[in-house]
């Protein structure tokens, strides 16, 4: 034991410097990373923010992305340069807002790689690229894998209708079929409905909702109690 307690002693100091470097860009990443936090709090509350502040945040997201390209720092720095282009209260260009969702995507796309089940960031790309292509087979696809993904994570579920609506003309006939059921479950799921009438905003929005839910019983008229009610409220 004693021959060979030199060697083990030297291995393990060898395995301590190797996961002491390696855990380096991870720790680095994640201090960079931080310095955004702020700003991405205040995106997600709907708070004030300033330009500054955002161009801050991008760039430390930069080189937390630089120091650890993992998924989740790509997905991070997507959600931030979304939120910017959302945000109509910067004082910025068209064409920087594009540029941001531009950026977004290629984000996007580069997290969901490596971490395809995210069902958030697949809505988050089919939303991007209904920002930027409009009705499209891209939406569509990424529509799919965040239903596939996450079904039942009902805080998507009114974004996700919105977005069935505006690509209905892109679907495939089985693709069809496959969403007027995933519509059906969400409504027999859901609680309190009125998100299915806030989503209409056409004659032809209100036409397909009353398609997909004409097998449920006294569907079509709690949908037109809902949407009695949000004409009422002017919302």
């Amino acid at each position: 034991m004693k021959s060979l307690n030199w060697p083990l002693r030297g291995l393990l100091g060898l395995a301590g410097a190797i996961l002491a470097y390696q855990a380096w860009p991870v720790a680095q990443g994640a201090w960079q990373a931080q310095k955004a936090d702020a700003v991405l709090n205040q995106l997600r509350n709907g708070e004030p923010v300033k330009i500054a502040d955002i161009n801050a945040g991008i760039v430390a997201l930069n080189s937390a992305v630089a120091a650890d390209p993992a998924a989740g720092r790509y997905l991070q720095r997507s959600q931030l340069v979304v939120g910017a282009a959302l945000t109509p209260t910067l004082d910025v260009p068209v064409e920087q807002r594009v540029n941001w969702l531009r950026s977004a995507e290629g984000d996007l796309v580069a997290g969901l790689g490596s971490a395809p089940g995210r069902g958030v960031a697949w809505a988050r790309l089919a939303s991007v690229r209904q920002g930027l292509e409009g009705s499209s087979r891209g939406v569509v696809a990424a529509l799919l894998m965040s239903i596939d993904t996450s079904p039942l994570l009902s805080p998507l579920w009114p974004a996700r209708l919105q977005l069935i609506l505006d690509n209905w003309v892109a679907f495939t006939p089985q693709e069809r079929d496959r969403i007027a059921a995933y519509v059906v479950m969400t409504w027999r799921l859901s609680s309190e409905r009125r998100w299915f009438a806030g989503a209409i905003r056409t004659p032809v929005d209100e036409l397909l909702i009353r398609y997909f839910l004409r097998d449920e019983t006294k569907a079509q008229e709690e949908l037109a109690y809902w949407i009695g009610i949000i004409k009422r409220d002017g919302k």
